[in-house]
């Protein structure tokens, strides 16, 4: 399931990208499909091992030339181990709203960028993620491990990009049937795995992504503007003037 779209990225083939967060690797691979050269970064170590050996399993399967796996590796988005102006794209998904000292690890993703190049940005919408935190105190921080630390709006999340020296170019919202999923998860307890409504709503969702029966693309794209769980914002690092 992506949440990032790539045409509003800009991706080329043969740009060098850098996944800051990249989980299990979900938007790192299909870069990799598009012809992005890829790193994948992420805090977590058993998350950065499984990344390493998907791509491993995607290169010896012919699913992706070996030159696009760069590497995956641990870090802290907030003290990036790259030299400035090093990659032409940047995409960070469902990662700010995990970090205390959000404007660092910003300015990080733009120092990073080169000049012209563009970053995407995903964080749970307002209002979605707000009935999830009436919802339940274990949903966030700082009862849960890596759990939510706040919940941004667009204007707030749009001046912190600005405030690093990116240009906002346009968004979107993304994952509506995802919301309700959350909603019931937070009414019964996030950690709670036996709730019969929560698991069937599961297989709807997990069904959804497996089909993607054109009815439910439709519904989609058509809630998605009202109450899509992700936000995306997506940005540009001015050119040096010459």
């Amino acid at each position: 399931m992506l949440t990032i779209r790539f045409n509003r990225l800009g991706l080329i083939p043969g740009d060098l990208v850098l996944d800051a967060g990249a989980g299990f690797g979900r938007h790192a691979f299909e870069i990799a499909r598009l012809g992005g050269r890829i790193v994948a970064l992420d805090y977590a170590d058993d998350e950065v091992r499984m990344t390493r050996a998907t791509f491993g399993a995607m290169i010896e399967a012919d699913e992706i030339p070996g030159d696009r796996y760069i590497g995956a590796l641990r870090g802290d988005a907030t003290n990036l181990p790259f030299a400035d102006h090093t990659f032409d794209r940047v995409v960070t998904s469902e990662v700010l709203e995990h970090i205390q000292q959000d404007v660092s690890a910003i300015a990080e993703l733009a120092r990073v960028l080169r000049p012209g190049g563009t970053l995407a940005c995903t964080v749970p919408s307002w209002w979605p993620e707000k009935i999830n935190w009436m919802l339940s105190d274990e949903y966030h921080a700082p009862k849960s491990v890596g759990g939510h630390v706040r919940i941004y709006s667009q204007t707030e999340l749009e001046a912190k990009l600005r405030s690093a020296g990116l240009i906002v170019t346009s968004s979107h919202h993304a994952h509506a049937l995802h919301s309700p999923y959350w909603w019931l998860k937070c009414a019964v307890g996030p950690r709670r795995e036996d709730s019969k409504l929560v698991n069937r709503y599961k297989q709807f969702l997990e069904w959804d992504i497996t089909k993607q029966p054109r009815s439910i693309k439709v519904a989609e794209r058509t809630l998605s503007p009202l109450m899509g769980k992700s936000l995306i914002i997506y940005a540009k690092k001015m050119p040096v003037p010459a």
